[in-house]
């Protein structure tokens, strides 16, 4: 099985979906910014000619691209499968059950709906809502089967390097709840998309509530879908592991699509 596997990776092309972090790039305004330092530079620390630099980062569990674990958000002070979240939870712990540490490597079969190319735009306008019957029309003929994961393209990687316009003060197209239904039937693993908030916001986060609450349905936020949509790659491995942070509500990905 393993020299047919590496026969098949011989001939495919890895695409990157995880953006680069830097200071100063998009985050959403409730988690924290994305910090960078050198601890040590060159010269400082010399055993001969040799020297070494290292650096000191930190950063929220939900910045730039990254995976959210099913323990994020609870509904009526319950997480997915009815757990009680106030007695598992601490501020140094994170919470006892469901964290990102639980979260296998990810190799699942990927699919992209890319809803600004099926609208003719390069990217979506701000309030734009994406409803089940455009989410049907992007699929076509791709059937969308239980433990995929879908990965839909507003455009809006491109404003990347802009963390105004990306953020866009929490304004952005996405899914509104019917999307989000008419995917959680098919009984997906994931979804994701290339917006700060997966789901259309300004809104009250119905779609976070009914993925990771209701069905245990993780979701993957600010992927660049870019070069993926420019070479029209409907489906594809898509691979992505996540940190094992005890306890942690999410995780940052470097996600790839193998195709």
């Amino acid at each position: 099985m393993a020299p047919a596997l590496l026969d098949l990776l011989r001939g495919a092309k890895t695409y990157d979906l995880a953006h680069d972090y830097r200071v100063g790039m998009p985050h959403h305004p409730v988690h924290p910014p994305y910090l960078f330092g050198l601890s040590k530079a060159h010269g400082e620390y010399v055993r001969g000619e040799i020297s070494s630099a290292a650096e000191c980062i930190t950063l929220g569990g939900h910045v730039g691209t990254h995976i959210d674990a099913l323990c994020h958000f609870s509904k009526a002070g319950k997480l997915h499968g009815g757990v009680e979240v106030a007695p598992i939870q601490s501020h140094a712990g994170g919470i006892g059950r469901l964290g990102i540490d639980t979260v296998a490597p990810i190799f699942r079969r990927g699919v992209l709906l890319d809803i600004a190319g099926h609208q003719g735009v390069d990217v979506l306008p701000v309030d734009f809502q994406i409803a089940p019957d455009l989410l049907a029309e992007a699929a076509g003929a791709v059937p969308i089967g239980p433990g995929d994961v879908v990965l839909i393209r507003t455009g809006w990687a491109r404003y990347w390097h802009d963390a105004r316009q990306f953020i866009a003060e929490v304004r952005g197209p996405g899914i509104g709840e019917p999307g989000a239904r008419w995917l959680s039937e098919r009984g997906i693993f994931a979804a994701g998309s290339d917006t700060i908030a997966f789901e259309f916001v300004p809104s009250q986060m119905p779609v976070h509530a009914h993925f990771l609450v209701e069905c245990g349905i993780h979701i993957i936020e600010a992927l660049d879908l870019e070069e993926l949509a420019r070479d029209r790659v409907r489906e594809f491995l898509f691979v992505a592991l996540p940190l094992k942070i005890r306890g942690g509500t999410g995780s940052p990905v470097r996600a790839v699509a193998v195709a």
